[in-house]
């Protein structure tokens, strides 16, 4: 049965590193994973008194109303001083209110990151799942992926160029589909 993932990109430049890998992940993924990429980057920053006087803006009506819709939810995200970027933390702020409405609880959840650096985006990563389980998502816990020296793995036409990698990527996409199986919901 055919699930439908948001893919959602912790970084907002035109060349991220984390959207290539992304993009290899849906080329590699299996065919019952139908992935659509969630952009994040028109989200005005939280603020919960415009959900208080139900006037959000419609780019979070928007986001959320996408997300709800999912069958689970995949973020690739960069490192940004140790942490996921700002970007990304608005977007799973403005998905998880207003309170008792979070469009992620009980959404299955996948996390990659990939950076220019050696250890690969691991507190990202680990930043991203702790945000998630604190929201009721269940978090894949393995196989985990962290794509350290990036760029390194990335061809002069932007794509992954390293067959290891792909091997990667795809083992983790079976995983992940076999995941949303077993923790989506039952209809």
């Amino acid at each position: 049965m055919t699930k439908k993932i948001a893919l959602i990109v912790g970084s907002l430049r035109k060349d991220s590193l984390n959207r290539k890998f992304a993009n290899t992940l849906v080329e590699v993924a299996p065919a019952e994973l139908q992935f659509e990429f969630v952009d994040i980057g028109d989200l005005p920053l939280y603020n919960q008194d415009l959900d208080d006087a139900h006037t959000p803006p419609a780019a979070w009506t928007a986001f959320r109303d996408k997300l709800r819709d999912v069958d689970g939810v995949v973020f690739a995200t960069p490192e940004y001083n140790r942490a996921m970027p700002g970007s990304l933390k608005n977007a799973i702020d403005v998905g998880s209110r207003p309170w008792g409405k979070s469009i992620w609880n009980a959404k299955p959840v996948g996390v990659i990151s990939a950076s220019v650096g050696a250890v690969g985006g691991f507190a990202a990563n680990m930043n991203v799942r702790q945000s998630m389980v604190t929201l009721n998502a269940p978090v894949m816990p393995g196989p985990e992926v962290y794509i350290g020296n990036g760029t390194a793995l990335i061809g002069e036409d932007g794509k992954v160029n390293n067959d290891k990698t792909k091997e990667v990527l795809a083992g983790w996409a079976v995983a992940f589909a076999k995941w949303v199986e077993a923790n989506g919901h039952k209809g």
